[in-house]
């Protein structure tokens, strides 16, 4: 195939072909709810599919308000798929998430005691819009099979990890840094691509 033939350009079309900075725009992600945020991060939004990190210094600082206002879009959509929670550190409270706009029929929550191998069961079903998991410590091929999973699946992945992770290496798509700051956080892009190592404050 050469330049120019039809055959090549829907071929790189394909959102898991990645060409560059200078040459392919990111396919559109799905709004944070924060346009500070978006502003910063590829695709000016989430990844609709992939696996992102977020690392922050203990579990229940604010990550979950990062994520509602895009949680509450897929839930609400016409043809929305489900949103797995696995093993958070704390029941979801109900009535807070209907609160935020959140489809509380299209929310499920797994327990168990192998909460890896049912986070990348779920990424790889096809069957979720965005699954999200907590885990203390994990090795690096265990951060790749969830990415290849989420990949497979189509699905948003969301792993929430200790501030220490940062120092290890990953094959996620998005890396973030989540520190509280007062009303608000401050968010740091850790990695991404073709993005820069920046930092956002926002306030809920």
């Amino acid at each position: 195939m050469v330049a120019g033939d039809p055959k090549l350009a829907r071929l790189l079309e394909h959102p898991a072909i990645w060409r560059g900075r200078s040459t392919a725009a990111h396919p559109r992600g799905l709004p944070t709810g924060f346009a500070a945020l978006d502003e910063q991060l590829p695709g000016k939004g989430w990844p609709r599919s992939g696996l992102i990190e977020i690392l922050l210094s203990r579990f229940g600082s604010g990550e979950l308000s990062l994520l509602l206002p895009a949680l509450a879009a897929l839930t609400r959509a016409a043809v929305a798929r489900w949103c797995v929670w696995v093993v958070p550190p704390l029941m979801p409270f109900a009535p807070a998430l209907v609160s935020r706009g959140v489809v509380l029929e299209r929310v499920a929550v797994v327990n168990g005691a192998h909460p890896l191998w049912a986070f990348e069961q779920i990424l790889a079903s096809g069957a979720c819009d965005a699954a999200l998991a907590w885990a203390r410590r994990l090795k690096p091929r265990d951060i790749r099979r969830l990415q290849l999973a989420a990949e497979r699946g189509r699905t948003l992945g969301v792993l929430f990890r200790p501030r220490r992770a940062a120092q290890e290496a990953s094959t996620a798509v998005l890396r973030l840094g989540l520190e509280p700051r007062g009303a608000g956080v401050r968010i740091t892009l850790l990695k991404g691509r073709s993005a820069r190592r920046s930092a956002v404050d926002l306030s809920w």
